[in-house]
Formats: C-alpha cells, sequence, structure tokens
C-alpha cells in the first residue's frame, strides 16, 4: 500500500528500536523495513563509516524497489539526509529526518564525544551506564525495544569521528524531495532546527509535544501517525508525476507526429 518505508536507527542501537512503527505501519498494510547500519545490532564487530551506512540505506531503497519514503532518527537522521543527497527524489521519494537537527561538528563534539571517551575507559564501554539511563528514560515497551537488539556501545567512538565530519546542511539543501523534519518538544538536538528547515527547497517542520530526542519511541503512535500521512503524501505526489511525465509524453509524441505529417505535406523543391 502506497509508497514503501525505510526506517534508520540512531547511534548505539538497531532496527530493533523501530518495533513499533514495524507493527503500526505494517498493520496498514504498508511495506517496511529496517536495516541494522554498519557496527549495530546484527552487524556489531564492522567497522562504521558514513560511506558504508548510506550503502546500507541504498540496499535497503532497492530491497523495497525504490522510490521510498525514508526516515531516519539520530544517527539515522544524518544518515538519511546523506542518502537522500545522493540518491535524489527518484529513489528517494521522500524524507523524515528526526532528532537531528543540529550541525553534527558542533553537537557531537559537545554531547557525545567527551563521555563516549569517558566510557570507552569501562570495563564495559559504559554498556551498564546506557542500559540504566534507557531504563530510566523510556517506557516498558520502549525500553524492550531498544535493548532486545543489543546497544553498539563500541561503535560511539567512530560513529562520532565520521558524522562531525558531515555537511548536513549543505546534504539536505541537496535534495529536491518533500522533507519532514520532526522534533521533540523536549530535545536537545533542535538548537540549529530553522537553519535546517530553511535549507528544505520542500520542507515542512514538525515538533511533538511531550517528547524528547528519542520522539519514536516516546511517542510511538503520534510519531507512526506522521510518518504513515507523509508516505501518504508522497504517493499522492508520485501519482501527479506520473500522469504529468504521461501527459508530457503523449504530448512529445503528438508533436512529432504533426511534424512528419507536415513535412510529408510540404513539395519537393523551392
Amino acid at each position: 500500500m502506497g509508497v514503501p518505508i525505510v526506517l534508520v536507527h540512531g547511534l548505539r542501537l538497531s532496527s530493533s528500536m523501530w518495533r513499533p512503527q514495524l507493527e503500526l505501519l505494517r498493520a496498514q498494510g504498508r511495506t517496511v523495513v529496517a536495516p541494522d547500519l554498519p557496527g549495530h545490532g546484527s552487524r556489531r564487530g564492522e567497522e562504521f563509516s558514513l560511506g558504508r551506512a548510506v550503502d546500507t540505506v541504498s540496499a535497503a531503497i532497492d530491497e523495497v524497489g525504490g522510490g521510498a519514503l525514508l526516515v531516519g532518527l539520530s544517527l539515522g537522521g544524518f544518515v538519511s539526509i546523506a542518502a537522500a543527497g545522493v540518491a535524489g527524489p527518484g529513489r528517494v521519494a521522500g524524507l523524515v529526518a528526526a532528532s537531528c537537527t543540529a550541525k553534527p561538528a558542533q553537537s557531537l563534539a559537545q554531547v557525545y564525544r567527551i563521555p563516549a571517551a569517558l566510557m570507552d575507559r569501562l570495563p564495559d564501554k559504559g554498556a551498564t551506564l546506557n542500559e540504566h539511563f534507557h531504563r530510566l528514560t523510556l517506557r516498558d515497551g520502549a525500553v524492550d525495544a531498544v535493548l532486545d537488539g543489543g546497544l553498539a556501545v563500541e561503535a560511539a567512538t567512530a560513529v562520532i569521528d565520521e558524522i562531525s565530519d558531515m555537511d548536513a546542511i549543505a546534504a539536505l539543501r541537496a535534495y529536491e524531495g518533500p522533507v519532514w523534519l520532526i522534533n521533540g518538544a523536549r530535545d536537545h538536538f533542535r538548537i540549529h532546527e530553522k537553519q535546517f528547515f530553511d535549507a528544505c527547497g520542500d520542507g515542512r517542520l514538525v515538533n511533538v509535544p511531550r517528547a524528547g530526542h528519542m520522539v519514536s519511541l516516546d511517542q510511538p503512535v503520534n510519531f507512526s501517525r506522521i510518518v504513515g500521512d507523509a508516505a501518504d503524501v508522497v504517493s499522492v505526489g508520485q501519482g501527479r508525476s506520473v500522469v504529468r511525465a504521461r501527459t508530457e509524453e503523449r504530448a512529445r509524441v503528438q508533436a512529432e507526429q504533426e511534424l512528419v505529417e507536415v513535412e510529408r505535406a510540404e513539395p519537393d523543391g523551392v
């Protein structure tokens, strides 16, 4: 039903974080996939790079036949912006970038780099602290969705090094399709949302009340509704594009036929 949807997870997490969205959106008959990025989930131990992450998203788009709505949160939002900028609106029919409207060079260095370096010194790389944090801040069902896929705490430093060099504003500006920027109203990653919004050629900014950085888990029903609505908007746009392309093709063929008829009607010589 409608455009397929590709969900891209956040830092240290995995595709399991999308369990509420997978259940809610598939119940509506939608095609939805959620890959694991390098170094996360089923791919823990692999080296993370932005290029490999974009390749993973590209492969997921191919898996669903292209023309997908791409949805990413936090790290997944940055990766999705990068992937959309490369793929273009032909393969990425729409983009939902959640919890990532902060320039990576500033936000990651300030919020994540120092804590990640400190946790690297712990025997378990901070896995216990991360698990406690999620248990304190998320609901029971959301906690299970996060923890069931494992916490790839060992991947944090490599991710931060890669993403902090990314020019997310330029990548977003390069994408010409429709964009939804989604933030929890309590999210600390909202600091540059106006600059991100201004970079969108066709953008919408949505702030979700009573939600923080993990907006898809804080407000799973509302977030899924936003994604479903975005998919429906993209589907309508795709339908109009197909009609317009067919109309233009018929007009082109007719013009060529009329030109041939005119040439045939003209007498030889002058």
